[in-house]
């Protein structure tokens, strides 16, 4: 007889699960049970009633805060290309040959920061492509956040417990409602 496949028989039990005692099981198929349940690390155990309400709120909460990293990034991204739209790159020739800033048509913050004046609200001394590089070290940034959170949360949706799942379902309509702001709901299928 083949001893390998008589334990892989008894690990499973036959019901798609591998529940090792009084150890986290991980689930294979759709369950309501949150016997053994543990979320993602096996410190955050499921012991009964009271520890599944609170995983669930915190869950919930989890999961609106992805919609609130998305909010952030979106409102980041906007600032940032204001401030890339208000910085003047081009140059003009004077009587002289010196490069001076062409001012025409700026509104007065802007011709402040070209002429030097200095204001905590403007570009400042920077030049355009310091000011692109930062921001796009930033936005990268967000975005590995967003990424290493939505796969986090697919981690949550895979204990296949339909109340975690319904709970990451109810954080993402919180979230929505919460940071939206006037954004489409239409999402792709994807992970992040």
């Amino acid at each position: 007889m083949d001893h390998s496949m008589h334990a892989m028989h008894d690990m499973d039990h036959g019901h798609g699960d591998m529940d090792m005692g009084d150890q986290c099981s991980m689930n294979m198929i759709f369950t309501w049970s949150s016997k053994n349940l543990c979320i993602i690390f096996r410190q955050w155990r499921i012991t009964g009633p009271l520890s599944l309400f609170f995983s669930l709120i915190l869950i919930v909460l989890l999961t609106a805060g992805y919609e609130g990293v998305r909010h952030i990034t979106r409102k980041y991204e906007a600032a940032h290309n204001q401030r890339l739209n208000a910085f003047v790159a081009t140059t003009s020739t004077s009587d002289n040959g010196i490069p001076q800033p062409v001012t025409a048509d700026l509104p007065a913050d802007a011709y402040q920061s070209v002429t030097g004046e200095r204001s905590p609200l403007l570009v400042g001394r920077d030049n355009r492509a310091t000011i692109t590089r930062r921001g796009k070290l930033t936005l990268a940034a967000l975005y590995a956040i967003q990424v290493f959170y939505s796969f986090f949360i697919m981690l949550l949706f895979m204990t296949y417990n339909g109340s975690v799942m319904l709970a990451v379902a109810v954080g993402a309509f919180v979230g929505y409602l919460t940071f939206a702001d006037g954004t489409s709901a239409s999402k792709t299928v994807a992970c992040h």
